[in-house]
C-alpha cells in the first residue's frame, strides 16, 4: 500500500494506548523488560512475557522495547554520553533517519518517550521505505539552527541507501544546508550503523543497539525536544 501520509503524527488509538492511566502499568512494563534484559533474556522472548503478563496492545509492547534498557547499557551508554555544549569544535556524525524521523514526528504532535537511558524516543518506523512529510524541512531546519549554535566543527549526515527515497532526502538536507552555509556533508551507504561504529566523530542517534557501540555520543533528540516551544506530546518511561 502506497504511503500517503503528509505528518508523522500519533497513530488513532495511541490517545487512549498512552492516557494517563495507563502510564503506571507502562512504567512498571519497562521496569520488568529491562530485569529481564540485565540477566540475559532475549529482547524477543523477554518482550513477550512482560507483553502477556501485563496485557499490552502492539505498540504498546513497541513502546516498552523501545523504552527499557539492560543495567549495562544503561552504564555504557551514560558512560560514553557528551554534554550537549560539549560538541564546540568537534566533529559530529548523525544517524540521519534516525534524527530526522524524531523531529518530524516531535513537530507533527506524535507521542514521544522518555527513555530509561535518558533519551527520547517516538514510535515511527521506516520499513524499507522513507516518504518525507510537511514537516521534513521544517525539521532540518530545527536541527541546523540548533547546531549552528551549537558550533561544531563539522556535521556527517549517514542515510540508509537501501531505504528508497534516501537519495531524496539527501539532496534535500545537503540543499538547505548550502542554503544556511552550514558546513555539513551527506552520504547514503549501505550499512550506516557500520561507518557510524568506526567514526571517531561525536555520533547523533538515539538507537539503543548503536548506543552500546560509539565511543562518544550527544543526546540532541532530546536536547532539541525539551527546548522547543509549546508542549510535545511527551511521557515519561523511564
Amino acid at each position: 500500500m502506497t504511503d500517503i501520509r503528509r505528518h508523522r503524527g500519533a497513530h488513532p488509538k495511541d490517545r487512549k494506548l498512552f492516557a494517563a492511566e495507563q502510564l503506571p502499568a507502562l512504567r512498571t512494563a519497562v521496569a520488568d523488560l529491562s530485569w529481564l534484559l540485565t540477566r540475559g533474556y532475549a529482547i524477543r522472548a523477554a518482550l513477550k512475557l512482560v507483553g502477556d503478563r501485563h496485557s499490552l496492545a502492539d505498540r504498546q509492547r513497541l513502546a516498552i522495547s523501545r523504552a527499557a534498557c539492560s543495567d549495562q547499557s544503561q552504564e555504557q551508554r551514560t558512560s560514553t554520553s557528551v554534554r550537549t555544549k560539549a560538541v564546540a569544535g568537534e566533529e559530529l556524525i548523525i544517524d540521519g533517519f534516525n534524527l530526522i524521523i524524531t523531529i518530524e514526528a516531535t513537530l507533527s504532535g506524535g507521542m514521544l518517550m522518555l527513555c530509561r537511558d535518558g533519551c527520547i524516543r517516538d514510535l515511527s518506523s521506516v520499513y524499507g521505505s522513507y516518504r518525507s512529510v510537511t514537516e521534513t524541512d521544517k525539521a532540518i531546519r530545527l536541527i541546523g539552527n540548533a547546531l549552528q549554535i551549537l558550533s561544531p566543527k563539522s556535521v556527517a549526515w549517514v542515510l540508509d541507501r537501501p531505504i528508497s527515497n534516501s537519495g531524496r532526502l539527501a539532496k534535500r538536507i545537503r540543499g538547505l544546508a548550502n542554503e544556511r552555509g552550514w558546513p555539513w556533508s551527506v552520504e547514503t551507504v549501505f550499512n550506516p550503523d557500520r561507518e557510524i561504529v568506526a567514526s571517531d566523530k561525536i555520533v547523533i542517534s538515539s538507537d539503543g543497539p548503536l548506543l552500546d557501540q560509539v565511543q562518544r555520543w550527544v543526546n540532541l533528540n532530546r536536547y532539541l525536544v525539551e527546548g522547543r516551544k509549546g508542549q510535545p506530546w511527551l511521557i515519561d518511561l523511564n
